[in-house]
């Protein structure tokens, strides 16, 4: 029984030093970036404290540090558990081999050298409207039928979030057409053409008639939104990176799978504040006429919208344009925030309480926390509608507000600059 016993405890140590080797790999493996940017010509100091050995082609960056990196046959051997300086007089994509007791390879960091990019931080209210790519099933419902009976004709068959794409195999866009196509050949079973999850698919469904020559397959449908949110910052083309989050519908919590956008002038005419357990809002009108068209909105991603601006606006014209701060030269500590709520656009004070550049999160790698009087007065911190408002630090554009802490409107979450610019 004693030796039984022994043999237990051996293999409980055992398992419980694989799970802790798992646990500290996975931790480690977290530790250590997948990609780097520097600026070329510029020195980008970096301070992981990992015990990792770092290994690169001599020709690639040029590595400047106090710990004096060995040379060995055209490669330079870093050690990562010390601050290190990276630095490249031109553009363009390297590597550093990452090895564990410099002989087991770990990963690869991708390093990036771009140059110096200098961009106008905005902080001005937008109107955002978007056409679906495909008409977005928001759920199914029950429909009466002629004879009085209840239907419920889509169940289980479409799902929330889909993307009704063709009747028949023929292309529908709106939701008049979706009707259109369904009246026209509700007297038999139709095929619907969705895109679910990425993937093209097809599923038959059998509509209820519900009138004369009418009929239903009871799907909730929306093939456009609108809203109001902010733009971060705008190139010398006029190119724009707005919100730092997707648009995304309320209903079904999915990014929006973008057909078509356009960004409108808007005013703010309202503000709720923010409270415990209570998010607050602006309230804004957007102007649809042609004049009030500011450009278009081409793509919907994690990290914002984007789009061209077909002039400058009259807010922004004599603005100067700053620099883009990477990640590695943020600090905690005083920074600041440019918004229009109060009708004219100026600059609140934040200060940056976490940095997470690891963050699984694409738009939260960011913490920081309004300190602002007239800021926290207006508002109570950060309310919807300010997503997008730019984040300078040193004087230079290095993030934007994206979510706000739903139990202390003071504190919110922003995205690093670089993972907007990366669209």
């Amino acid at each position: 029984m004693y030796i039984k016993f022994q043999k237990r405890c051996r293999w409980l140590a055992l398992a419980g030093l694989v799970l802790i080797c798992i646990f500290s790999y996975d931790l480690l493996k977290e530790s250590v970036p997948d990609k780097i940017r520097i600026v070329a010509g510029r020195e980008e100091t970096f301070d992981l404290k990992v015990p990792i050995t770092g290994e690169m082609e001599e020709s690639q960056l040029e590595v400047l540090t106090n710990q004096s990196p060995r040379v060995d046959q055209d490669k330079i051997h870093i050690d990562m558990n010390q601050s290190f300086t990276l630095k490249s007089a031109k553009e363009g994509s390297y590597s550093i081999d990452c090895k564990i007791f410099g002989i087991f390879s770990f990963k690869q960091v991708d390093v990036e050298v771009i140059k110096e990019e200098l961009v106008v931080p905005c902080g001005i209210p937008v109107g955002i409207y978007v056409k679906t790519d495909g008409i977005l099933a928001i759920g199914t419902g029950t429909v009466t039928g002629i004879d009085g009976m209840n239907y419920e004709p889509a169940e289980h068959l479409v799902k929330s979030g889909d993307y009704i794409k063709t009747v028949n195999e023929e292309a529908v866009t709106t939701k008049e057409e979706l009707i259109e196509k369904v009246n026209q050949y509700g007297d038999s079973d139709i095929v619907l053409g969705l895109v679910r999850n990425g993937e093209y698919t097809q599923i038959r469904v059998e509509p209820v008639k519900t009138g004369e020559a009418e009929y239903k397959i009871g799907v909730w449908v929306r093939d456009d939104m609108a809203g109001v949110g902010t733009m971060t910052y705008l190139t010398s083309d006029l190119s724009y990176g707005a919100l730092g989050h997707p648009v995304s519908d309320a209903d079904t919590s999915t990014t929006i799978r973008l057909g078509e956008g356009l960004l409108y002038e808007t005013k703010i005419i309202g503000i709720t504040k923010g409270e415990k357990g209570k998010p607050g809002e602006l309230s804004g009108v957007i102007d649809y006429e042609t004049k009030h068209c500011m450009g278009t909105v081409a793509g919907n991603s994690e990290s914002g919208i984007y789009g061209e601006l077909k002039r400058m606006p009259e807010s922004l014209k004599g603005e100067t344009a700053v620099p883009v701060g990477l990640k590695q030269e943020m600090e905690l500590g005083p920074a600041q925030m440019i918004s229009t709520v109060s009708g004219e656009r100026r600059t609140y004070d934040i200060v940056i309480t976490s940095l997470d550049y690891h963050s699984e999160s694409e738009n939260k790698g960011i913490q920081f926390e309004v300190v602002d009087e007239a800021l926290l007065n207006l508002t109570g911190g950060i309310v919807q509608g300010m997503s997008g408002s730019p984040i300078l630090q040193n004087g230079k554009l290095v993030g934007a507000v994206t979510h706000v802490f739903i139990q202390d409107s003071t504190k919110g979450y922003g995205i690093f600059i670089e993972n907007m610019l990366k669209h």
